[in-house]
Protein backbone atom coordinates (compact mmCIF):
# COMPACT_ATOMS: atom_id res chain seq x y z
CA UNK A 1 0.00 0.00 0.00
CA UNK A 2 0.87 3.51 -0.54
CA UNK A 3 2.16 5.92 2.25
CA UNK A 4 -1.26 7.41 2.27
CA UNK A 5 -3.49 5.97 5.39
CA UNK A 6 -6.65 5.31 5.21
CA UNK A 7 -9.22 6.25 8.27
CA UNK A 8 -10.30 2.59 9.14
CA UNK A 9 -11.60 3.17 12.98
CA UNK A 10 -14.18 4.34 12.89
CA UNK A 11 -15.14 3.44 8.98
CA UNK A 12 -16.14 5.66 6.58
CA UNK A 13 -18.65 5.35 4.24
CA UNK A 14 -16.85 5.33 1.00
CA UNK A 15 -13.37 3.70 -0.16
CA UNK A 16 -12.08 3.71 -2.90
CA UNK A 17 -8.85 1.61 -4.34
CA UNK A 18 -7.34 2.28 -7.77
CA UNK A 19 -4.48 0.76 -9.43
CA UNK A 20 -2.83 -1.82 -11.63
CA UNK A 21 -0.77 -3.67 -9.11
CA UNK A 22 -2.89 -7.10 -8.59
CA UNK A 23 -1.03 -8.11 -4.93
CA UNK A 24 -1.14 -4.59 -3.37
CA UNK A 25 -4.50 -3.88 -5.01
CA UNK A 26 -5.87 -7.52 -2.78
CA UNK A 27 -4.30 -6.16 0.18
CA UNK A 28 -5.64 -2.86 0.70
CA UNK A 29 -9.24 -4.39 -0.18
CA UNK A 30 -8.13 -7.30 2.35
CA UNK A 31 -7.27 -4.25 4.74
CA UNK A 32 -10.47 -2.69 4.36
CA UNK A 33 -13.21 -5.77 4.18
CA UNK A 34 -10.96 -6.97 7.65
CA UNK A 35 -11.74 -3.63 9.71
CA UNK A 36 -15.18 -3.90 8.33
CA UNK A 37 -15.93 -7.27 9.51
CA UNK A 38 -14.47 -6.44 13.15
CA UNK A 39 -16.67 -3.64 12.89
CA UNK A 40 -19.77 -5.24 12.34
CA UNK A 41 -20.33 -4.85 8.68
CA UNK A 42 -20.95 -8.76 8.14
CA UNK A 43 -23.08 -8.37 5.21
CA UNK A 44 -21.28 -8.21 2.01
CA UNK A 45 -22.42 -7.77 -1.55
CA UNK A 46 -20.17 -7.42 -4.58
CA UNK A 47 -20.77 -6.06 -7.78
CA UNK A 48 -19.14 -5.84 -11.57
CA UNK A 49 -19.77 -3.02 -13.09
CA UNK A 50 -19.09 -1.61 -16.26
CA UNK A 51 -20.45 1.74 -19.03
CA UNK A 52 -23.49 -0.54 -20.08
CA UNK A 53 -24.33 -1.96 -16.30
CA UNK A 54 -27.56 -0.85 -14.25
CA UNK A 55 -27.09 0.48 -10.79
CA UNK A 56 -30.38 0.35 -9.84
CA UNK A 57 -30.00 -3.16 -8.10
CA UNK A 58 -26.88 -1.61 -6.06
CA UNK A 59 -29.37 1.23 -4.45
CA UNK A 60 -31.87 -1.44 -3.65
CA UNK A 61 -29.01 -3.32 -1.79
CA UNK A 62 -27.98 -0.18 -0.35
CA UNK A 63 -31.37 0.98 0.96
CA UNK A 64 -33.34 -2.38 1.78
CA UNK A 65 -33.70 -2.82 5.56
CA UNK A 66 -31.22 -5.86 6.72
CA UNK A 67 -33.50 -9.43 7.87
CA UNK A 68 -30.88 -9.73 10.47
CA UNK A 69 -30.47 -5.85 11.16
CA UNK A 70 -26.67 -6.62 9.81
CA UNK A 71 -24.53 -3.20 8.46
CA UNK A 72 -23.37 -4.14 5.12
CA UNK A 73 -20.69 -3.87 2.91
CA UNK A 74 -21.33 -3.43 -0.94
CA UNK A 75 -17.98 -4.15 -2.86
CA UNK A 76 -18.19 -2.71 -6.65
CA UNK A 77 -15.56 -3.86 -9.01
CA UNK A 78 -15.47 -1.88 -12.36
CA UNK A 79 -12.45 -3.22 -14.31
CA UNK A 80 -12.47 -0.80 -16.98
CA UNK A 81 -12.34 2.05 -15.12
CA UNK A 82 -15.13 3.21 -17.25
CA UNK A 83 -18.55 3.28 -15.55
CA UNK A 84 -20.23 4.79 -18.17
CA UNK A 85 -22.68 8.13 -17.53
CA UNK A 86 -25.44 6.19 -15.92
CA UNK A 87 -22.52 4.99 -13.44
CA UNK A 88 -21.12 8.64 -13.16
CA UNK A 89 -24.27 9.80 -11.63
CA UNK A 90 -24.98 7.00 -9.64
CA UNK A 91 -20.81 7.03 -8.10
CA UNK A 92 -21.91 11.11 -7.51
CA UNK A 93 -25.17 9.97 -5.54
CA UNK A 94 -23.69 7.31 -3.82
CA UNK A 95 -21.61 10.02 -2.76
CA UNK A 96 -23.47 12.72 -1.72
CA UNK A 97 -25.87 9.77 0.20
CA UNK A 98 -22.16 7.98 1.90
CA UNK A 99 -19.74 10.22 2.58
CA UNK A 100 -18.52 10.92 5.99
CA UNK A 101 -18.60 7.95 8.84
CA UNK A 102 -20.49 5.04 7.69
CA UNK A 103 -23.53 4.16 9.48
CA UNK A 104 -25.02 1.10 8.26
CA UNK A 105 -23.30 0.73 4.63
CA UNK A 106 -19.70 0.99 3.23
CA UNK A 107 -19.08 1.02 0.06
CA UNK A 108 -15.86 -0.61 -1.47
CA UNK A 109 -14.97 1.17 -4.63
CA UNK A 110 -12.26 -0.99 -6.92
CA UNK A 111 -10.72 0.87 -10.20
CA UNK A 112 -7.86 0.30 -12.51
CA UNK A 113 -5.12 2.78 -12.09
CA UNK A 114 -7.05 5.59 -14.15
CA UNK A 115 -5.63 7.49 -17.31
CA UNK A 116 -5.16 11.60 -17.19
CA UNK A 117 -8.34 11.75 -19.58
CA UNK A 118 -10.56 9.80 -16.57
CA UNK A 119 -9.34 11.10 -13.79
CA UNK A 120 -10.01 14.62 -14.63
CA UNK A 121 -13.59 13.30 -14.93
CA UNK A 122 -16.28 14.76 -12.43
CA UNK A 123 -17.21 11.59 -11.38
CA UNK A 124 -13.37 10.76 -10.75
CA UNK A 125 -12.52 14.03 -9.16
CA UNK A 126 -15.71 13.41 -6.43
CA UNK A 127 -14.02 10.08 -5.19
CA UNK A 128 -10.78 11.85 -5.15
CA UNK A 129 -11.96 14.17 -2.39
CA UNK A 130 -15.14 12.78 -1.22
CA UNK A 131 -13.98 9.06 -0.95
CA UNK A 132 -11.28 7.13 1.25
CA UNK A 133 -9.16 7.14 -1.63
CA UNK A 134 -6.07 5.06 -2.46
CA UNK A 135 -3.56 5.29 -5.10
CA UNK A 136 -1.84 1.92 -5.36
CA UNK A 137 1.91 2.40 -5.96
CA UNK A 138 3.10 0.91 -9.00
CA UNK A 139 6.83 -0.79 -7.82
CA UNK A 140 9.49 -0.38 -10.35
CA UNK A 141 12.66 -2.21 -11.51
CA UNK A 142 14.70 0.01 -9.14
CA UNK A 143 12.38 -0.40 -6.66
CA UNK A 144 12.01 -3.98 -6.58
CA UNK A 145 14.87 -5.26 -4.76
CA UNK A 146 14.29 -2.83 -1.74
CA UNK A 147 10.32 -4.21 -2.18
CA UNK A 148 11.70 -7.31 -1.70
CA UNK A 149 13.93 -7.27 1.33
CA UNK A 150 11.33 -5.49 3.14
CA UNK A 151 8.58 -8.40 2.56
CA UNK A 152 11.54 -11.00 3.37
CA UNK A 153 12.14 -9.13 6.78
CA UNK A 154 8.51 -9.56 7.44
CA UNK A 155 8.92 -13.34 7.68
CA UNK A 156 12.47 -12.47 9.57
CA UNK A 157 14.34 -13.64 6.62
CA UNK A 158 17.00 -11.72 4.61
CA UNK A 159 17.84 -12.27 1.33
CA UNK A 160 21.99 -12.02 0.46
CA UNK A 161 22.69 -9.61 -2.69
CA UNK A 162 23.05 -12.35 -4.92
CA UNK A 163 20.07 -13.84 -4.08
CA UNK A 164 18.24 -10.50 -4.13
CA UNK A 165 19.46 -9.47 -7.52
CA UNK A 166 18.76 -12.81 -8.82
CA UNK A 167 15.09 -13.20 -7.05
CA UNK A 168 14.49 -9.74 -8.49
CA UNK A 169 15.37 -10.77 -12.30
CA UNK A 170 12.87 -13.65 -12.00
CA UNK A 171 10.02 -11.69 -10.36
CA UNK A 172 10.00 -8.34 -11.94
CA UNK A 173 6.47 -7.13 -13.10
CA UNK A 174 4.88 -9.54 -11.40
CA UNK A 175 4.83 -9.17 -7.16
CA UNK A 176 1.82 -11.49 -6.65
CA UNK A 177 4.13 -14.38 -8.03
CA UNK A 178 7.24 -12.32 -6.10
CA UNK A 179 4.83 -12.62 -2.83
CA UNK A 180 4.12 -16.34 -3.62
CA UNK A 181 7.40 -17.06 -3.60
CA UNK A 182 8.76 -15.55 -0.44
CA UNK A 183 5.75 -17.33 1.38
CA UNK A 184 7.40 -20.53 -0.28
CA UNK A 185 10.73 -19.51 1.38
CA UNK A 186 9.37 -18.96 4.47
CA UNK A 187 7.95 -22.49 5.00
CA UNK A 188 11.31 -23.93 4.05
CA UNK A 189 13.79 -22.18 5.03
CA UNK A 190 14.07 -21.17 8.80
CA UNK A 191 14.93 -17.21 9.96
CA UNK A 192 18.04 -16.06 9.05
CA UNK A 193 19.99 -14.73 5.65
CA UNK A 194 19.07 -16.87 2.73
CA UNK A 195 21.79 -16.97 -0.17
CA UNK A 196 21.28 -17.46 -4.10
CA UNK A 197 21.65 -21.43 -3.74
CA UNK A 198 18.38 -21.62 -1.42
CA UNK A 199 16.68 -18.89 -3.12
CA UNK A 200 16.98 -20.97 -6.40
CA UNK A 201 16.17 -24.15 -5.08
CA UNK A 202 13.04 -22.72 -3.80
CA UNK A 203 11.74 -20.48 -6.64
CA UNK A 204 12.52 -23.23 -9.41
CA UNK A 205 11.76 -26.67 -7.76
CA UNK A 206 9.44 -29.07 -9.38
CA UNK A 207 8.47 -32.53 -8.29
CA UNK A 208 11.01 -34.35 -10.54
CA UNK A 209 12.50 -31.94 -13.14
CA UNK A 210 14.73 -28.77 -12.85
CA UNK A 211 15.94 -26.33 -15.17
CA UNK A 212 19.71 -26.67 -14.07
CA UNK A 213 19.45 -30.73 -14.80
CA UNK A 214 17.87 -29.44 -18.59
CA UNK A 215 20.72 -26.96 -18.67
CA UNK A 216 23.78 -29.50 -17.75
CA UNK A 217 22.21 -32.03 -20.02
CA UNK A 218 22.70 -29.89 -22.56
CA UNK A 219 26.23 -28.61 -22.08
CA UNK A 220 27.83 -32.27 -21.46
CA UNK A 221 26.14 -33.43 -24.48
CA UNK A 222 23.39 -35.87 -23.24
CA UNK A 223 20.34 -35.22 -25.79
CA UNK A 224 18.49 -38.15 -24.39
CA UNK A 225 18.65 -36.48 -20.88
CA UNK A 226 17.69 -32.97 -21.87
CA UNK A 227 14.60 -33.55 -24.46
CA UNK A 228 13.25 -36.08 -21.46
CA UNK A 229 13.25 -33.57 -18.53
CA UNK A 230 12.28 -30.91 -21.25
CA UNK A 231 9.31 -32.74 -21.90
CA UNK A 232 8.87 -33.50 -17.85
CA UNK A 233 9.02 -29.79 -17.21
CA UNK A 234 6.43 -28.91 -19.83
CA UNK A 235 4.47 -31.91 -18.43
CA UNK A 236 4.47 -30.23 -14.84
CA UNK A 237 3.33 -27.19 -15.78
CA UNK A 238 6.95 -25.34 -15.62
CA UNK A 239 6.53 -21.71 -17.47
CA UNK A 240 8.57 -21.98 -20.72
CA UNK A 241 10.09 -18.20 -20.22
CA UNK A 242 11.50 -19.65 -17.27
CA UNK A 243 13.03 -22.83 -18.84
CA UNK A 244 13.92 -20.65 -21.91
CA UNK A 245 15.81 -18.45 -19.55
CA UNK A 246 17.92 -21.12 -18.11
CA UNK A 247 19.36 -22.25 -21.18
CA UNK A 248 19.59 -18.72 -23.17
CA UNK A 249 21.37 -17.52 -20.97
CA UNK A 250 23.89 -20.59 -20.93
CA UNK A 251 23.96 -20.08 -25.03
CA UNK A 252 24.54 -16.40 -24.44
CA UNK A 253 27.45 -16.71 -21.53
CA UNK A 254 29.20 -19.56 -23.52
CA UNK A 255 29.32 -17.27 -26.77
CA UNK A 256 30.68 -14.54 -25.01
CA UNK A 257 33.28 -16.77 -23.81
CA UNK A 258 33.93 -18.06 -27.09
CA UNK A 259 34.30 -14.94 -28.52
CA UNK A 260 36.66 -14.14 -25.57
CA UNK A 261 38.59 -17.06 -26.44
CA UNK A 262 38.82 -16.10 -30.07
CA UNK A 263 40.37 -13.17 -29.34
CA UNK A 264 42.97 -14.35 -26.78
CA UNK A 265 41.29 -13.20 -23.54
CA UNK A 266 41.23 -14.57 -20.03
CA UNK A 267 38.17 -16.58 -19.72
CA UNK A 268 38.88 -17.65 -15.77
CA UNK A 269 38.44 -13.51 -15.55
CA UNK A 270 35.44 -13.38 -16.94
CA UNK A 271 33.80 -16.78 -15.50
CA UNK A 272 35.04 -15.20 -11.80
CA UNK A 273 33.30 -11.79 -12.98
CA UNK A 274 29.98 -13.95 -13.72
CA UNK A 275 30.32 -15.90 -10.25
CA UNK A 276 30.20 -19.40 -12.04
CA UNK A 277 32.32 -21.91 -9.70
CA UNK A 278 32.70 -25.74 -9.16
CA UNK A 279 31.15 -27.99 -11.47
CA UNK A 280 28.62 -25.40 -13.79
CA UNK A 281 32.90 -24.16 -14.43
CA UNK A 282 33.43 -27.14 -15.63
CA UNK A 283 31.06 -28.23 -17.62
CA UNK A 284 31.22 -24.29 -19.28
CA UNK A 285 34.75 -25.06 -20.50
CA UNK A 286 33.88 -29.09 -21.76
CA UNK A 287 31.66 -27.40 -23.70
CA UNK A 288 33.55 -24.51 -24.99
CA UNK A 289 35.97 -27.22 -26.03
CA UNK A 290 33.40 -29.75 -27.96
CA UNK A 291 31.61 -27.14 -29.68
CA UNK A 292 33.68 -24.69 -32.52
CA UNK A 293 33.23 -21.19 -32.48
CA UNK A 294 30.84 -20.63 -35.06
CA UNK A 295 27.96 -22.62 -33.54
CA UNK A 296 27.37 -19.30 -30.90
CA UNK A 297 26.57 -16.87 -32.75
CA UNK A 298 23.38 -18.94 -34.83
CA UNK A 299 22.96 -20.49 -31.21
CA UNK A 300 22.33 -16.97 -29.82
CA UNK A 301 19.68 -16.00 -32.63
CA UNK A 302 17.93 -19.47 -32.20
CA UNK A 303 17.45 -18.93 -28.42
CA UNK A 304 16.15 -14.93 -29.38
CA UNK A 305 13.43 -16.58 -32.18
CA UNK A 306 12.11 -19.27 -29.53
CA UNK A 307 11.66 -15.88 -27.58
CA UNK A 308 9.55 -14.55 -30.62
CA UNK A 309 7.40 -17.81 -30.59
CA UNK A 310 6.58 -17.80 -27.10
CA UNK A 311 5.25 -13.79 -27.51
CA UNK A 312 3.18 -15.63 -30.54
CA UNK A 313 5.10 -14.21 -33.07
CA UNK A 314 5.43 -16.26 -36.44
CA UNK A 315 8.94 -16.82 -37.41
CA UNK A 316 10.13 -18.20 -40.64
CA UNK A 317 11.30 -22.02 -40.46
CA UNK A 318 10.69 -22.37 -37.08
CA UNK A 319 8.16 -24.55 -35.48
CA UNK A 320 4.85 -23.21 -34.23
CA UNK A 321 4.73 -25.04 -30.95
CA UNK A 322 7.20 -23.17 -28.60
CA UNK A 323 8.31 -26.13 -26.82
CA UNK A 324 9.16 -28.01 -29.89
CA UNK A 325 11.52 -24.83 -31.14
CA UNK A 326 13.06 -24.88 -27.33
CA UNK A 327 13.87 -28.58 -27.94
CA UNK A 328 15.43 -27.92 -31.16
CA UNK A 329 17.70 -25.54 -29.26
CA UNK A 330 18.99 -27.70 -26.62
CA UNK A 331 19.56 -30.20 -29.19
CA UNK A 332 21.65 -27.67 -31.43
CA UNK A 333 23.88 -27.43 -28.77
CA UNK A 334 23.93 -31.28 -27.30
CA UNK A 335 24.45 -32.72 -30.58
CA UNK A 336 26.96 -29.94 -31.83
CA UNK A 337 29.55 -31.42 -33.55
CA UNK A 338 33.12 -31.59 -31.73
CA UNK A 339 36.03 -29.74 -32.38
Amino acid sequence: MSSKRLSLNPLQGCYSISGDEILLHIEACDTIRSAATEQGFTERHRFVMDGRSDWSEVFEVSQALSLFGDKRLIDISIPTGKPGRQGAEAILQLLTQHSGPAADTVFLLQLPRLDRSTRSSKWAKALESQSQWLEVPTINKGQLPNWLQQRAQQNQQHLDNDALHWFSQQVEGNLLAAHQELQKMSLLYPTGTLNLEQVQAAVLNVARYNVFDLREAMLVGDAKRALTILHGLRGEGEALPLVLWAIGDEIRLLASLSALQQSGGNIQQALRSQRVFGPREQHLMRCLQRIPPQVWPAAVRHAHEVDQIIKGLHVSGSLDDPWEEAARLCLRIALAPSL
